[in-house]
């Protein structure tokens, strides 16, 4: 989550929104989410998980990374799973697509 800290300047200029979500209660999620620049929601279920497609770990009640990136219009643009700790998206990579379909929205 502190990478998309580092780039929030720059996902702030194109009106972008960081939100995360934790399965754990407010307080420690409150805890996680201190001195970052975006919400972190908290109380994820495995209900949660399922409709948005991410892979719940019953043994440890958890859900596994799942990072979507959402237009204005609601419409996912982009869609990541794990199956474990691995394969988190990068917050750098995540302006460099911003960039490139705000370049091409002004092609036309």
């Amino acid at each position: 989550m502190d990478g998309f800290n580092k780039v929030k300047a720059e996902l702030d200029a194109f009106g972008a929104r960081v939100i995360a979500a934790s399965v754990d209660a407010e307080d420690k999620a409150a805890e996680v989410g201190a001195g970052l620049g975006f919400p972190v929601a908290y109380g994820v279920t495995s209900a949660v998980a399922e409709r948005i497609g991410g892979w719940w770990e019953p043994k440890r009640g958890i859900v596994q990374p799942s990072e979507l990136i959402v237009q204005p219009d609601g419409k996912v643009l982009s869609s990541t799973y794990s199956s474990g700790p691995i394969g988190r998206v990068d917050a750098a990579d995540v302006v460099t697509l911003i960039k490139f379909i705000e370049a091409r929205k002004a092609k036309g």
